[in-house]
């Protein structure tokens, strides 16, 4: 059975926050992604790239990254800083 694939198109150039695994929190602009879904796997790897990424440590001290790679396996949430139109 086919697996449904996340659908980031709408959030490209967009302000997100992405919550990772180890309570990590990271706000940026995606900038790009990939989806491979393996017929040999049930599991959907999607890797992100951030521009102006910023990670926010607990107690709110924030350290700017710039751009990064996310490891798909890493994300548990993402979730939309700006609005997304219905393109």
């Amino acid at each position: 059975m086919p697996q449904a694939q996340p659908e980031l198109k709408k959030y490209m150039e967009k302000r997100l926050f992405v919550q990772l695994n180890g309570n990590r929190k990271v706000m940026g602009v995606l900038r790009g992604y990939d989806v491979c879904a393996s017929p040999l796997t049930p599991y959907v790897f999607m890797n992100i790239v951030l521009d102006d990424a910023v990670e926010e440590k607990n107690g709110g001290e924030k350290v700017r990254l710039g751009m990064v790679v996310i490891r798909g396996n890493s994300v548990i949430m993402l979730e939309a800083l700006e609005r997304i139109g219905d393109r």
